[in-house]
């Protein structure tokens, strides 16, 4: 898939060589993981990169998971493979539901997840535009976690569960 303008000015925001990143070293080396998932196409669903690991293990943040989220909201806005929308919203489930990691707590950077489910919330309508996909039940965790405003949840629910939940390899009819 092409990279959306959105998603490489995302990218360019921030100097990755100076965050964290869960493989130990620096998060130079995130922007190109988040490129691969963005360009994933139907064809290379398999070679698509995982974010686990580097802004992220296990739900523990680094601090490149703060960018991240927006370079995220900026390409699931975009066309995307399959594969790819499904790898962004399991990164977003698990940044949503984590915490600092221990050693970003002791660099003084003990609310990742709060700094992460902040910038989530900036994106809530791209969040809930996927709410109508296949991948509703991510979301709705995403949101439980997110949106403070528990009508809008419960509405946006509702208007998704009566909704024919779409099969991943469905073709849209034009």
């Amino acid at each position: 898939m092409a990279v959306n303008r959105l998603v490489l000015a995302e990218l360019k925001r921030h100097d990755w060589s100076r965050l964290q990143c869960g493989c130990g070293g620096t998060a130079e080396h995130v922007p190109s993981l988040l490129l691969g998932i963005v360009e994933a196409t139907e064809d290379t669903a398999s070679e698509v990169p995982t974010l686990e690991g580097h802004i992220e293990v296990e739900g523990n943040l680094f601090e490149s998971a703060v960018p991240a989220v927006g370079v995220i909201l900026a390409a699931l806005a975009g066309d995307l493979a399959v594969d790819s929308r499904l790898e962004f919203l399991l990164t977003l489930t698990r940044l949503a539901g984590g915490d600092s990691h221990h050693l970003e707590v002791a660099r003084g950077r003990p609310s990742l997840g709060g700094e992460c489910r902040s910038r989530m919330s900036e994106g809530i309508w791209i969040l809930l535009k996927e709410a109508f996909g296949s991948d509703r039940d991510l979301v709705a965790d995403i949101m439980e976690l997110i949106d403070p405003d528990d009508g809008r949840r419960a509405y946006y629910s509702q208007i998704a569960a009566s909704t024919k939940k779409p099969r991943h390899d469905s073709v849209p009819l034009s």
